[in-house]
């Protein structure tokens, strides 16, 4: 079953097409990206494997273009990876928010579209593009059945005192305001493949999941099912990322938009794009300059170094805590697969935990599988690469068999 993955944001298309046999036993044919769709010029990204990979510079109107371009390229005789566009069995995709309604992935139909949008006031940029791409690919090929894959549905066996908060208690009621968390697709990946490489039955685990990026959550994993998690009703909550703030005093954010006149989209703008790394340092993000800024004595990047190691060190204390002990901590995402410096930085102090890090087998894991934990450690820690494309393609193919 050959199986097309979308991931649409605002601006933007991931895909990738995987031929699937079984759970098991799946096989990438290409992936890519288009960018800047929308806006004056887009760019297309296409990586068929085993072939060179194909860029251009042109227009993208709108999602429905994007996707066409994508169909395109798949069937394309120099670039493409299938003779017929009726090879694709199924389209799975990536939908960011599915409130208290979605607890797992579902077919697509009329009725799921319409609590799809329901949504969008939850998600107001995520969920409007996922759905375009879910309209798009009905345009396109009608025929070919879709599947929603929601980044929040992992998060749904969150206990209440997990996921509430501490305001009007009627606002949950009438508004389903609550701790939703996100990366859900990432941590439901990983947690079970650390438990596979660390010898632990996940369903008599204590785990600790650090998706480390420019966006950035942990979640605690306990017997394979997730009981708290760092992002709450949006992505914005928990770790400091590369353009969010994490979690903030609300009175500083009533101080500043006070001070600087701010409407409420100028601070939905503020936190989201003017925070964290970047508004730490004065514009730096990717961590690799972050840390090589931090070796040079520049004081901004060693604030941004140190202040992501322990707000990331203190929520793995914090989980610790609310699971009753860890088995292992895993890293995964870009930061947390391939910057074994941060590792590092984040892990020292934890031998209280039995957490001890192998600094050498530590460095030798970067953007690698491996634990990178000392042997005499007695909680496992481990860098995990994620697959969150896969994960969307394995339930569409549950579903749609």
């Amino acid at each position: 079953m050959k199986i097309l993955v979308l991931n649409c944001g605002s601006s933007s298309i991931k895909y990738q097409l995987i031929d699937m046999d079984n759970q098991s036993n799946a096989t990438l044919l290409a992936k890519g990206l288009l960018e800047r769709v929308g806006l004056e010029m887009g760019e297309f990204t296409h990586k068929p494997v085993g072939k060179d990979k194909y860029y251009v510079q042109q227009p993208i109107p709108d999602h429905k273009a994007g996707i066409k371009m994508v169909l395109d390229a798949l069937v394309d005789e120099k670039i493409g990876v299938i003779s017929s566009l009726t090879e694709i069995n199924a389209c799975g995709h990536r939908v960011a928010h599915g409130g208290e309604i979605f607890k797992e992935s579902v077919r697509v139909g009329e009725k799921e579209k319409e609590q799809i949008r329901s949504l969008f006031a939850l998600a107001p940029l995520h969920n409007p593009a996922n759905l375009q791409g879910i309209e798009a690919m009905e345009a396109i090929l009608p025929n070919v059945p879709q599947v929603a894959v929601f980044d929040t549905s992992f998060h749904q066996t969150m206990p209440e005192e997990a996921y509430l908060y501490a305001i009007p208690y009627e606002y949950y009621q009438t508004d389903k305001v609550r701790r939703y968390g996100f990366h859900g697709t990432s941590h439901r990946f990983v947690a079970p493949k650390a438990a596979k490489m660390a010898g632990l039955d996940i369903n008599n685990s204590k785990i600790i999941s650090c998706h480390l990026g420019s966006g950035a959550s942990i979640c605690a994993v306990k017997n394979g099912k997730s009981v708290d998690t760092s992002m709450g009703f949006t992505p914005v909550e928990g770790l400091i990322m590369g353009s969010r703030c994490g979690d903030l005093d609300l009175g500083v954010l009533l101080y500043i938009a006070e001070k600087e006149n701010m409407t409420i989209k100028d601070m939905n703008n503020f936190i989201n794009k003017k925070c964290g790394l970047n508004g730490i340092t004065g514009g730096v993000v990717d961590m690799r300059d972050i840390m090589a800024g931090k070796r040079e004595g520049k004081e901004r990047e060693t604030y941004a170094f140190d202040m992501f190691a322990y707000r990331v060190k203190k929520y793995i204390g914090a989980y610790a805590a609310a699971m009753g002990g860890v088995d292992a901590i895993l890293f995964t995402g870009g930061i947390g697969e391939n910057a074994w410096w941060q590792r590092q930085e984040i892990c020292r102090g934890l031998e209280f935990l039995g957490a001890e890090i192998d600094e050498k087998q530590n460095e030798a894991m970067a953007g690698q599988d491996g634990i990178i934990s000392k042997e005499s450690s007695r909680v496992k820690i481990l860098s995990v690469t994620t697959d969150e494309e896969l994960v969307i393609a394995k339930d569409t193919f549950a579903i749609i068999k």
